[in-house]
Formats: structure tokens, C-alpha cells, sequence
């Protein structure tokens, strides 16, 4: 263990919030007064673009003259919603995720704005529509046209939809568990 790893002190907290455009955010815990400085390339370093404001987080931390500053994400859970997955796909069928398998995709657009977008799952040609609740209720803020992520999918009235989205990586991290 270097001295850089004994000087890293792993905190639970929620996202403050966070501003992919500019590039960072902050994360507040129970019991901390400062906030703690989270940047977008730490959260891509886990695999994701953005992260949904108030969603939970497990980070670790590092203390500088400037404050308090995230260096590795551990890991996020998506915030409290009172979305349901059969309100989602409007068939009140309710989805059991873990009987979905996370498929690999690049995100085609996505437009906050108009609250949807369309990624493309690699290796196949059709779109899959991906809501902005889908989104929150995953824990993420915003997708980047271009951007890798892991969907899981289901046949929705309209075609295939996204009823969950994970960081691109997900597939190799639960092999390595």
C-alpha cells in the first residue's frame, strides 16, 4: 500500500448535484460540512457521463488545500423514484431487471429537453428508445451522442425500449466479483 492509498478515506453520501457540461459537481454526507468535489473525469473513470442529482453514492475521497475531492467512484445507486417500470412500458406489466440480460450500446442522441433519445445495441441495426425516467431512475443526469452504456431491454408498444441503463462496464465488473 502506497502512502497516497492510506491517505484515501471512503465516503457514503448523495449527489449535491452534478453538471456534465461544466464538467463537475458535488456530493454532501451526513456529518461533513463541506461539500465534496466530484469531476466528470472521475466519474467516467467508473464509467459513466453523468449521474442523476440524488442519487446515492460511495466514493473515495482525498483531502487537498482546496478541499475535499472524489478520486474513485465505488459505486452509485440510482435515487428514490416513484416511477415503476409498468408505467414505463404502458403495458402494466411489471419487468424483473435481473431476468434481463445488459446489452452494450453507443447512444445515438439524446435530448434532455425533449425528455428521450435512441442508442443502437452493437452488432444490431434497430433503435432502442431510451426515456428520461429510465434514465433518472438509473442514476444518470444526461447521455452524450456517442457515449457507451449498458441497457437492458424489453418490447414496449412502439418497439424495443431501455428500461434500465448501467455504466457500459457493468458486464465486466460483475465477472470480476
Amino acid at each position: 500500500m502506497t502512502i497516497e492509498e492510506a491517505d484515501l478515506q471512503v465516503l457514503q453520501g448523495r449527489v449535491k448535484w452534478f453538471d456534465p457540461s461544466k464538467g463537475f459537481g458535488f456530493i454532501v454526507v451526513d456529518g461533513i460540512q463541506s461539500d465534496i468535489l466530484l469531476h466528470a473525469n472521475v466519474l467516467r473513470n467508473f464509467g459513466q457521463g453523468s449521474v442523476a442529482d440524488g442519487s446515492g453514492i460511495c466514493v473515495k475521497v482525498q483531502m487537498t488545500a482546496r478541499g475535499t475531492q472524489a478520486v474513485e467512484v465505488v459505486s452509485i445507486d440510482s435515487p428514490v423514484t416513484t416511477v415503476t417500470m409498468a408505467e414505463l412500458t404502458g403495458d402494466g406489466v411489471e419487468i424483473d431487471l435481473t431476468a434481463l440480460p445488459p446489452e452494450p450500446a453507443r447512444v445515438k442522441w439524446f435530448d434532455k429537453s425533449k425528455g428521450f433519445g435512441f442508442a443502437n445495441v452493437f452488432g444490431k441495426s434497430d433503435d432502442v428508445f431510451v426515456h428520461v425516467e429510465v434514465l433518472r431512475h438509473s442514476g444518470f443526469a444526461d447521455l452524450q451522442a456517442g457515449e457507451a452504456v449498458c441497457l437492458k431491454i424489453t418490447d414496449g408498444r412502439r418497439g424495443r425500449m431501455a428500461v434500465q441503463v448501467l455504466p457500459w462496464d457493468i458486464s465486466a465488473r460483475d465477472s470480476a466479483r
